[in-house]
C-alpha cells in the first residue's frame, strides 16, 4: 500500500510538470495564422487592382537573422511605396517550429503584405509540415496588376528526386488559366536553376515551360546570399538573386506600363 501512495504521488509531480517542459523543436503547434499566403494574396491583388505601375521588395534568406530582419521590417514600413513583399525562402535554419514561429512573429509586422516561398532549409525535419500550416500550399500564383506572380518549389535535392520538383503539372495548371487575365509574368523561386538545389536534369525543360508564360519579365530567386543577375540559358531571360538579409540588402522593382526598373537598398 506503501508503494502505490509512492507511485500515485510520483505521477501526481509528474503531470503538474508538465508545463515546465518545453514541447520538442519539430513539434507542429504553432502559435500563428494559418494559409497566410492565400490571406495575404487577396490583400496584395486588392490593393494592385487596375493599377499600371506596381512596386514590390524582392528578400530572403532570413534563417538566424532575427535583428536584422526585425531592421528589415522597420526600414520598409518607412516607406510608402511597397505594395508587397516576396520573401524568397529559408525562413528556418533547422526546419525548427520555433523557428518558423519567431520569423512570423518578425515579418507579421510588415506594413505591405507579403508571401513566403519555400526554401530548402525550410524542409528539414517536419519544416515542410510547419510552412504548409502557415503560409500553405508549395506552388502558388497571384497577380499584381497586370502581371502574374508564378512561386515555385524548386528545392528538388531535399527530396532526393523522389517527388517531381519543380511541379510541372502545376506550371502547365498555371499555363492553362484563364480566369484571371493578365499581360506579363514574373516567376519567382528560392534555388534557381544550375544550383545544387535545383534538378538540373530537367533545367533546359524548365525555362522552355516558364517561357511559355505570357511576356516574361524576369525570373528571381534567393538561396545565393548575394545580389546577381544572370541569363543562365542565354535567351534574354533573367534571373535576379537577392542577398540573404544579413548582410542588410533587398531588391525593389517597379513594373512599369512599359518594362521595369530595379534597384538594391541597403539597410
Amino acid at each position: 500500500m506503501v508503494l502505490n501512495r509512492y507511485y500515485l504521488f510520483s505521477l501526481l509531480v509528474l503531470l503538474s510538470a508538465c508545463d515546465l517542459i518545453d514541447y520538442h523543436p519539430y513539434d507542429g503547434r504553432l502559435d500563428t495564422e494559418y494559409d497566410l499566403n492565400r490571406k495575404n494574396i487577396a490583400r496584395i491583388e486588392s490593393i494592385c487592382q487596375a493599377k499600371d505601375t506596381v512596386r514590390f521588395v524582392m528578400m530572403g534568406d532570413s534563417q538566424r537573422s532575427y535583428d536584422e530582419t526585425e531592421a528589415f521590417v522597420k526600414h520598409v514600413n518607412r516607406r510608402d511605396d511597397i505594395d508587397f513583399v516576396i520573401h524568397g525562402g529559408d525562413l528556418a535554419d533547422f526546419g525548427l517550429t520555433k523557428e518558423f514561429q519567431w520569423m512570423y512573429e518578425i515579418l507579421s509586422k510588415l506594413v505591405p503584405p507579403y508571401v513566403a516561398i519555400i526554401g530548402n532549409h525550410d524542409i528539414i525535419g517536419n519544416g515542410e509540415s510547419a510552412y504548409k500550416k502557415i503560409y500553405g500550399e508549395l506552388n502558388f500564383s497571384f497577380i499584381a496588376g497586370n502581371t502574374k506572380f508564378v512561386c515555385l518549389n524548386t528545392n528538388a535535392i531535399e527530396y532526393d528526386y523522389s517527388v517531381p520538383v519543380p511541379d510541372f503539372n502545376f506550371i502547365k495548371a498555371e499555363l492553362l488559366d484563364s480566369v484571371s487575365p493578365y499581360e506579363r509574368t514574373v516567376v519567382a523561386m528560392h534555388a534557381p536553376p544550375g544550383n545544387e538545389q535545383f534538378n538540373n536534369n530537367v533545367k533546359e525543360v524548365f525555362q522552355e515551360y516558364i517561357k511559355r508564360f505570357p511576356s516574361l519579365q524576369f525570373c528571381l530567386h534567393a538561396h545565393t546570399h548575394h545580389v546577381s543577375i544572370s541569363d543562365f540559358f542565354n535567351d534574354g531571360i533573367l534571373y535576379y538573386g537577392c542577398s540573404n538579409i544579413a548582410k542588410r540588402s533587398y531588391l525593389v522593382f517597379t513594373l512599369l506600363p512599359e518594362g521595369y526598373t530595379y534597384e538594391v537598398v541597403e539597410f
